[in-house]
């Protein structure tokens, strides 16, 4: 809605009604005003309505009928029932209809204007949130993540899923995996999106520190309590808590946890009051849970109650035609931090990368990135930009003796050119001889790998 007031179109029969709501309200709102529902419809469809507040008993069209035409329709405005004769089987009958809320005569007017403010509210957060994730079914940049693979798609469709509730969530997977991304990705496609979203990094903290950071504690609780502190779960009410490697809290504070997560109260440390609170908790490990629970060092019952939801983030390696669009993503980040004017990759410079294992995963990939940028002379990143432990890493692996050859790994080339060669001949292999899919893997335009194909005498593979 921009820097526009809201527009309320009021459907009523009653002229006085019409005549107040729009006196009420025309310091705050643009009024419409209709005496009946097929006039209501008319203004509708001639203008952007963000609210429609209707009455039940109308002549003609009753508001029941109205309000089941308009929400059918989309862009639906928020509808607000209005009737002197509410009982609890017409407010049921109201909202299965589509009704935002439901409202009996004689009209408080505080409280209608305050369901109007509610119902715009909702209706901004459902709108932000659709178009995150219109970004996110693009395949392309959201929220720090990048990826276009089958694998990532697949992790992108259960964060849809799950987002809407408040069911806890377990992210699980290699360190570098981007789980603190997809957290507030999570976060951010929620109806919790305008609330706060809290960080506690739980590996980084002693249990003592641990409990205080989460609970908060009372003046006086321990030596250096000299006022009271406000707990991470105080922080994060109404909105997501995320705790980071959860795999690494002591048994004395998962305790607690599980009791935070079955009655959502908690006390301070130091303080007997019970309070309470509505959070969303997003948990991530990259320790195996199940198996830490086999061996005691995790509580069975928390475990269930933090895997309500498992998502698992693919490494690096397994989704490695999301490299390309990953190495221009973080080409064009650093390189406007650092005031530097890059085209791009050499294509050796993306196949020598593309044959990396990539242990650290995205987090390693992204400093990787940053070092090349930073460390590069010309327009473009070469072969000579991707740092020496890599190359080197890829050249020990590509003359390791593989299952078709005998040659010892020292008898073997270490040249740039041969190690390119190597890595096209490995594509290919891997794809069956299919180029189409061999470009892919590699990083390349199709018509890049045929003029490399001739240049390394390869076009019979």
């Amino acid at each position: 809605m921009n820097d526009r007031r809201p527009m309320v179109l009021v459907v009523d029969d009653e002229r006085n009604t019409r005549d107040g709501l729009r006196r009420a309200f025309r310091h705050k709102y643009d009024i419409l005003l209709a005496e009946d529902a097929a006039s209501g419809l008319a203004l509708l469809r001639e203008n952007h309505v963000d609210v429609l507040v209707t009455d039940l008993r109308m002549p003609g069209m009753d508001g029941m009928t109205l309000t089941r035409e308009v929400a059918a329709k989309d862009n639906a405005p928020i509808i607000i029932m209005l009737t002197a004769y509410g009982t609890l089987e017409t407010s049921v009958q109201a909202m299965n209809v589509g009704a935002y809320d439901y409202l009996t005569k004689p009209i408080d007017l505080g409280n209608l204007e305050m369901v109007i403010d509610r119902g715009l509210e909702s209706r901004r957060e459902r709108s932000a949130s659709a178009a995150l994730r219109d970004r996110m079914d693009e395949g392309g940049e959201f929220a720090g993540i990048v990826g276009n693979s089958r694998a990532m798609a697949d992790v992108f469709e259960t964060v849809r899923q799950v987002a809407d509730a408040r069911s806890t969530v377990l992210l699980t997977g290699e360190s570098g995996t981007g789980k603190e991304l997809f957290a507030k990705a999570i976060h951010q496609l929620s109806p919790r999106a305008d609330r706060p979203f809290i960080v506690v990094h739980c590996a980084s903290l002693n249990q003592n520190l641990l409990e205080s950071e989460l609970f908060g504690h009372e003046k006086g609780a321990f030596t250096s309590a000299h006022e009271r502190s406000t707990g991470r779960f105080e922080m994060a009410d109404g909105g997501t808590l995320f705790l980071d490697e959860i795999g690494e809290i002591e048994l004395p504070i998962q305790v607690k946890l599980l009791r935070v997560l079955e009655t959502r109260t908690f006390e301070r440390v130091g303080g007997g009051r019970p309070i309470q609170v509505d959070v969303r908790l997003v948990a991530a490990t990259n320790r195996d849970l199940k198996a830490m629970v086999d061996q005691g060092t995790f509580r069975e019952d928390l475990f269930y109650r933090l895997n309500v939801v498992n998502i698992t983030l693919p490494p690096l390696r397994e989704r490695l035609e999301d490299l390309p669009c990953l190495l221009e993503h973080f080409l064009h980040v650093f390189a406007a931090e650092n005031g530097k004017k890059l085209t791009g990759f050499a294509p050796e410079a993306t196949d020598l990368l593309l044959a990396y294992r990539w242990p650290g995963n995205v987090r390693e990939l992204r400093n990787c990135v940053e070092r090349m940028v930073v460390m590069a002379r010309g327009d473009r990143l070469t072969l000579k930009d991707v740092p020496a432990d890599i190359r080197n890493a890829v050249a020990q692996a590509l003359h390791e003796p593989g299952p078709d050859t005998d040659a010892p790994a020292a008898a073997r080339t270490l040249d740039i050119d041969a190690n390119e060669r190597e890595l096209i001949v490995r594509a290919l292999q891997q794809t069956g001889g299919n180029r189409t899919e061999a470009a892919r893997f590699l990083g390349i335009s199709r018509r890049t790998l045929h003029r490399k194909l001739h240049t390394y005498h390869l076009e019979d593979f």
